[in-house]
C-alpha cells in the first residue's frame, strides 16, 4: 500500500449529471452517485478508496454542487467540512478545479494538487499509485503532468494525448512531454492512433503545483483566474463566502481545463504525462457500461439493478431496471434497455453516444420532470 504523499491534495470533481447514462443518471442522483460495477458503493465512494492512501483522508478535497452536498457527505463520512466545496451552479472544469486550486494554495502556498475524475473506472490500485506518484516527481519540477491511458482498441469515444520527447526526472522514469492534444476522431484516424505507441487516451487527470496551474489560467483567461481569487480569499469566511460566492461565481466564463490550460500549456512545453498501465474506463456510455458489466464477453447480456426480473434469451448488451416488471429480451443483439418509473429508453449499443441528445430535447420540450 503507498505511503501519504507529504505535499499532495486530491480534489475530486463531483459534478454534471452524466447525460449520456439517461435515465438512469439523473441531476438528482449523477452517474458519481451509482454502483455502476457491482462493487457494492458508488463511483465516488471507489475515487475516496483508491486515493486516500495517497493522501490520508483529510487530504482529499470534492468540488460539487449544492445540491449533492448531503449525499456527498454521507457517502464520504470522514471527509473534514472545510474540503467540502461547493458550486452555485455548474461553470464546467476550469472553475471546479481552479477554484480547488485557488483555494488550497491560500491554505498551503506550495501544494500539489491531483484532480480526478468522481465517476471513472479504475482498476489495479498498485499501478495506478505509481503513475500518482511519478506524476507528482513531475509536478515539482514546475510542470503540469497528466495521466494518459495506452489504448486497448481503436476508440472514437475518448480524446487522445500524442506523447513526445522523453523527460530526465527522478522518481518518473516514465515521464515525457505531450506534444499535443487531439480531439475525439473518426474510426479510421482512431485505428491509426491505436497501432502508434505515442498515442495515450485522455483520461482527464492533471497534477501539478497549485500556483503553476493557477499560473496558467491567469496567462489564458485572465478574468476566471481573477474571479477564482477572489473566490479564494473569502473562502474560509464563512460571513464573506456567500455573498462573494453569489457575485462572483456566476460571471466565471465555463471552459473546459483542457482548452484553458492543457492545451495552451503544451503547446509551450509546460505539459508532460505518465503513461497509467491500469483498467481504466470513463463510463461514458451504455455501451462502455454494458462491457464493464459483461465480463468481457460480448455475447452476454449484462443485467444492472438489485431486484431485476428479467428473462433473456440468446440476447446481449445491458438491461438496467429500477422497477418490479416483468422484461423479456429474446434474440436481440447489443440491446440497451434502461426502465425507470417515470422513463424508459431502449437503443442499442451503436446508438448509445446519441443519449445526450435526448436529455437535449427534453430540455428544449420543458420536460425537467424527468431530468
Amino acid at each position: 500500500m503507498a505511503e501519504p504523499i507529504e505535499d499532495f491534495y486530491a480534489v475530486i470533481p463531483a459534478g454534471g449529471i452524466g447525460s449520456r447514462l439517461w435515465p438512469l443518471s439523473r441531476a438528482d442522483a449523477p452517474k458519481f452517485l451509482h454502483d455502476l460495477t457491482g462493487s457494492g458503493q458508488t463511483l465516488l465512494r471507489d475515487t475516496w478508496d483508491r486515493l486516500e492512501p495517497l493522501t490520508g483522508h483529510d487530504r482529499i478535497a470534492v468540488v460539487t454542487g449544492r445540491a449533492h452536498r448531503a449525499a456527498v457527505e454521507k457517502e464520504l463520512p470522514a471527509i473534514p467540512d472545510h474540503n467540502v466545496l461547493l458550486e452555485s451552479e455548474p461553470r464546467d472544469s476550469t472553475a471546479a478545479i481552479g477554484l480547488a486550486a485557488a483555494v488550497l494554495a491560500q491554505r498551503e502556498p506550495d501544494v500539489i494538487i491531483g484532480s480526478f475524475a468522481a465517476d471513472h473506472v479504475i482498476r489495479g490500485t498498485q499501478v495506478f499509485e505509481w503513475a500518482v506518484q511519478q506524476a507528482v516527481a513531475v509536478a515539482r519540477e514546475g510542470y503540469i503532468c497528466t495521466i494518459g491511458i495506452p489504448p486497448i482498441e481503436p476508440s472514437v469515444g475518448f480524446g487522445y494525448i500524442r506523447k513526445g520527447r522523453e523527460l530526465v526526472i527522478d522518481g518518473a522514469p516514465e515521464a515525457a512531454l505531450v506534444e499535443r492534444f487531439v480531439e475525439k476522431p473518426d474510426l479510421e484516424t482512431a485505428r491509426e492512433y491505436y497501432g502508434d505507441r505515442s498515442y495515450l487516451w485522455n483520461a482527464g487527470m492533471f497534477i501539478a503545483r497549485a500556483d503553476v496551474l493557477l499560473g496558467e489560467i491567469a496567462e489564458n483567461e485572465p478574468h476566471l483566474y481573477a474571479g477564482l481569487m477572489d473566490l479564494a480569499e473569502a473562502w474560509d469566511d464563512r460571513d464573506r463566502r456567500g455573498p462573494v460566492v453569489d457575485r462572483v461565481w456566476p460571471t466565471l466564463k465555463k471552459i473546459a481545463i483542457d482548452y484553458a490550460v492543457a492545451e495552451p500549456a503544451a503547446e509551450r512545453g509546460r505539459l508532460a504525462v505518465i503513461p497509467g498501465h491500469f483498467d481504466w474506463d470513463d463510463v461514458g456510455d451504455f455501451a462502455s457500461l454494458a462491457k464493464l458489466n459483461s465480463g468481457g464477453r460480448k455475447d452476454n447480456l449484462a443485467i444492472l439493478g438489485q431486484n431485476a426480473r428479467v428473462l433473456a434469451d440468446t440476447a446481449s448488451g445491458i438491461l438496467v431496471s429500477q422497477t418490479q416488471r416483468v422484461i423479456s429480451v429474446i434474440g436481440v443483439k447489443d440491446i440497451v434497455i434502461v426502465d425507470t418509473e417515470d422513463a424508459l429508453l431502449v437503443t442499442t449499443s451503436e446508438h448509445a453516444q446519441r443519449v445526450k441528445g435526448v436529455v437535449d430535447a427534453l430540455k428544449l420540450t420543458g420536460r425537467g420532470d424527468v431530468l
